[in-house]
């Protein structure tokens, strides 16, 4: 039985895995930097900032490559979706989405309330990542054969 479609329907075609994965790091990525810009605005926040003091204490040099590369991975995987070799790339979203999604939890006692729902929304698109990645469609046994 086929149904009939209307001219005015859209057409929704599946999309790739990976582009998938690549949106919602791209999304946890702007959320990171919007959360991280909105809290510039907290009273007393640019002037602790020019006094010295970081997210982790003193400003220095270590500290902050380490909070950059809180934010470099991220980024970095909207890339690395597209490049890696499949089950390298399923595993490592798996184990960076939970170890992200673990970090902002860390962070959200005693938060604002703008922190408390980016970190939310963090923690939500880390949940898709993990399960998009758990979900990797596999290669059925005619694929495989046409691969080699």
């Amino acid at each position: 039985m086929q149904t009939a479609v209307t001219p005015k329907a859209l057409a929704d075609p599946p999309l790739p895995q990976r582009l998938k994965l690549s949106a919602a790091w791209a999304s946890l990525t702007f959320c990171y930097l919007y959360g991280d810009y909105f809290g510039l605005y907290k009273p007393g926040k640019l002037q602790h900032m020019l006094d010295g003091a970081g997210p982790m204490g003193a400003i220095s040099q270590g500290s902050l490559l380490f909070v950059a590369s809180l934010l470099i991975v991220p980024g970095l995987m909207v890339f690395i979706s597209f490049v890696l070799q499949a089950r390298l790339a399923r595993w490592l979203h798996i184990g960076l989405a939970l170890f992200y999604a673990t970090f902002v939890a860390f962070t959200m006692p005693g938060a604002w309330w703008f922190y408390l729902a980016y970190s939310t929304v963090e923690i939500m698109l880390c949940a898709a990542i993990v399960c998009l990645a758990w979900a990797w469609p596999r290669a059925s046994a005619r694929t495989t054969m046409e691969l080699a």
